[in-house]
């Protein structure tokens, strides 16, 4: 009787589906691919990729591997040799495959930044779910959260980010960047993305994350003002922005109450973030400065879109 020994490529091929693999699966399935390539052709010249020109899926991939693991560019290419997830979303082997390097990926990151193709992404994601009817548009609730930066000075400059801003909340403070998001009051999906450096108060963005069709705005009471909640009520919009407490006067039993039916409404705003954060586990700003970190938001927000609906795509 002999033992036979199993190569790993026959284990991998034999072993149960890991979550990583279901959900790149998924993805690949539910992703509008030639539309979003279509909008990258028209910038990505032969010569700038070197003499073998790397597939523009492969590349676009690869950039989306980046989002969902945060991943930094010479990170994902060992990443890519590393895992076998990665090369069977990619379609790729090691041994027959052009792998791309760092620094391809790293040109590949520059022409799309530069070109603001993740805003286009993001309308193209967010046009295609409107017409699907995930996204509503009759209401929006509205929202901001912080995004740390590095605030170590131990740098070639030895400086940091201008371009970032230090921010009380609570008793804590923190040196970073804000996202200011209005998402459909109904799936809680994203339809407009706004940032702006910490200091900036939540309140300063709050007509820029509306669409203008509303019947119905939600936000916390971070973003209460009065004249604001007259001008929604002559407009026959409700106003489901919390009540916040005047100075030396507590709310009102009614108050409360009120407040605290809205705040089971408007959690869906935090959905959003809870993806990219811990779904996607962006925490920190990868790049410096306020466009690089924006044109990544775009990315991760229209990709957090697509997989909150991701089930129903499928079906």
């Amino acid at each position: 009787m002999t033992n036979k020994k199993q190569s790993f490529l026959t284990i991998a091929q034999n072993k149960k589906i890991l979550k990583c693999e279901k959900f790149l699966e998924e993805m690949e399935q539910v992703i509008p691919w030639n539309k979003l390539l279509e909008e990258i052709k028209p910038y990505y010249p032969i010569s700038q990729f070197g003499r073998n020109k790397t597939e523009l899926i492969l590349l676009l991939k690869i950039y989306f591997l980046q989002q969902w693991y945060n991943l930094s560019d010479p990170g994902a290419e060992e990443a890519i040799y590393d895992r076998n997830s990665f090369q069977k979303f990619l379609d790729i082997d090691l041994i027959s495959s052009n792998i791309p390097d760092e620094t391809t990926i790293l040109n590949f990151r520059h022409l799309l930044e530069e070109n603001k193709l993740p805003e286009r992404f993001f309308e193209i994601v967010d046009q295609l779910l409107e017409e699907k009817g995930y996204i509503m548009k009759e209401g929006t609730i509205v929202d901001a959260s912080i995004i740390k930066a590095p605030s170590s000075t131990k740098n070639q400059g030895k400086k940091r980010d201008p371009e970032m801003s230090s921010t009380k909340k609570g008793n804590n403070y923190y040196f970073g960047m804000k996202m200011h998001i209005g998402v459909d009051n109904q799936k809680g999906l994203v339809h407009t993305l706004k940032t702006t450096t910490a200091k900036i108060h939540d309140r300063d963005e709050f007509y820029n994350l509306l669409h203008g069709d509303e019947k119905i705005i939600l936000g916390d009471k971070g973003y209460y003002n009065e004249k604001d909640k007259k001008h929604c009520r002559s407009q026959d919009i409700f106003w489901g922005i919390l009540d916040k407490a005047k100075r030396n006067q507590k709310l009102s039993e009614k108050q409360k109450r009120r407040n605290k039916k809205l705040s089971s409404i408007r959690a869906k705003v935090e959905i959003p973030f809870r993806v990219i954060k811990c779904q996607f586990n962006y925490t920190k700003t990868r790049y410096k400065g306020l466009f690089k970190n924006t044109m990544q938001l775009n990315t991760l927000f229209m990709l957090t879109n697509i997989y909150l609906v991701r089930k129903q795509l499928l079906a």
